[in-house]
């Protein structure tokens, strides 16, 4: 086989390994006189990126500041071993990815996607046939908050929010409340619901989500499911994600926030939902070619990150318990990997927290009220983690702080109403959003000398 002829059959590239591709062929090809200008083209475009960023000695301050998981070498090393065939004609590893994920999920079709949030608008897109339609979702949802308003812009759509009445999460009647139904051409008739599981770390109950499809598909209302972490609810639950994704009509799942892939989302549905998302997927400019080490990537993270997810929320639950037991008011409980937590009810501010936490021999590094555990992070970590607020509990004693009834009231989960001014006269309206300052952020990285996963 030549150069030539894997761009022409391409079909035929079905387990090509790097040691086998022509490479050789190609370099005698491309040999080039010294000094001459094609030469000096060729040195301009040169770059190395590995030496100073590998360096052994920079790894881990560079890891200090990242802040997501990162892939281990086990996984490239499974990884590199993928097919090197174009996606464009089934590529052979996502296609097994893809088969696998379908049935998982108990779907008919999956396609693979280079991130969630292609994965939620490529679902509304194919979802949203003719205008005027509208989606209604949680005012929580990344949808909403962090997709650029990708489904205005994408999909002409608009979002309507509800706000939970129970302050954690969605119902039927919250629904029932905000859905826009019937043909009045005032209004924008609602076309899809779309919900999230988990949200904010929080799981939303299976017989709530059954009850609002029901109610949506007797109505002609699709269903999407932004589960990018369903797989915690999966472990928290023991429950099957077939049975999870079953009320939806279509499910993104992200390989990488939990799971620790380098990249990688996968939106199931129906073979006739796929076959037309693939042609947006093309439209919008995630069409790929050598997605093997991407799906093999993931892969690996189904088979040995996912049985950590349990550790990971036990690891979560004690962190929680540990600043209740110093004080400190927990704002949302750890129902799977997310603790949101307020100092102040210890004397400390979010500002002093993140500086004393940069500070220490091994740096965590904070940036606001959520903490997130995650397959890497270890038990040393939230050791040290809730030291430091107890050294800075006692020095403020120690400073003449008195915790006053209001310090020392402790919040319940109630992110909604922290979305909602109604309630809190005089003071800041508190938007969920990562750009605000410490003591309005509802956002926090998680991490000592590795990474934390700080998506949503």
């Amino acid at each position: 086989m030549t150069h030539l002829s894997i761009s022409l059959f391409p079909a035929r590239l079905l387990r090509l390994t790097q040691t086998a591709f022509p490479f050789t062929v190609a370099r005698k090809y491309t040999m080039v006189a010294p000094n001459s200008p094609l030469a000096k083209v060729i040195d301009e475009v040169k770059v190395d990126i590995l030496t100073r960023t590998q360096d052994n000695s920079t790894i881990e301050s560079l890891l200090l500041r990242v802040s997501r998981i990162v892939p281990t070498q086990e996984m490239y090393t499974y990884a590199v071993q993928a097919s090197l065939g174009d996606d464009v004609y089934d590529e052979p590893c996502t296609k097994t990815l893809e088969a696998h994920m379908a049935k998982l999920t108990g779907k008919e079709a999956a396609l693979f996607m280079p991130s969630g949030t292609m994965s939620n608008q490529l679902a509304l897109r194919t979802h949203l046939k003719q205008p005027p339609y509208s989606v209604l979702c949680d005012h929580r949802a990344h949808i909403a908050r962090y997709e650029a308003g990708g489904t205005a812009f994408h999909s002409g759509a608009q979002l309507d929010y509800a706000i939970p009445a129970n302050g954690h999460h969605l119902t039927l009647d919250d629904v029932k409340e905000h859905v826009v139904l019937g043909m009045d051409v005032h209004t924008c008739p609602t076309a899809v619901i779309e919900l999230e599981n988990t949200l904010n770390g929080t799981i939303m109950p299976q017989e709530d989500i059954i009850a609002i499809s029901q109610f949506a598909h007797s109505h002609d209302i699709k269903m999407h499911l932004d589960g990018a972490r369903i797989w915690h609810v999966a472990v928290e639950t023991a429950t099957p994600l077939k049975e999870l994704c079953g009320p939806f009509d279509s499910v993104s799942l992200c390989f990488s926030k939990g799971l620790g892939a380098p990249i990688g989302s996968c939106l199931v549905g129906t073979q006739e939902f796929i076959t037309r998302a693939r042609w947006f997927r093309k439209m919008f400019g995630g069409g790929m070619r050598q997605t093997g080490f991407m799906a093999a990537s993931a892969a690996y993270a189904l088979t040995h990150h996912f049985p950590l997810l349990s550790r990971v929320h036990a690891l979560t639950r004690r962190l929680e318990t540990g600043l209740q037991d110093i004080g400190v008011s927990i704002t949302s409980g750890a129902e799977t990997c997310m603790v949101f937590f307020d100092p102040s009810p210890i004397g400390v501010s979010y500002a002093e927290l993140v500086a004393r936490a940069s500070k220490l021999p091994s740096p965590i590094k904070l940036g606001g009220s959520r903490l997130v555990v995650h397959i890497q992070t270890t038990d040393e970590t939230v050791d040290d983690f809730l030291a430091l607020v107890r050294q800075l509990a006692q020095e403020k004693k120690d400073g003449g702080f008195v915790a006053t009834e209001a310090h020392a009231k402790i919040h319940k989960p109630m992110l909604s109403r922290m979305l909602n001014p109604k309630g809190y006269p005089g003071t800041r309206y508190m938007s969920y959003s990562r750009h605000y300052a410490f003591d309005i952020v509802v956002h926090t990285c998680f991490e000592n000398g590795r990474t934390n996963d700080s998506g949503f």
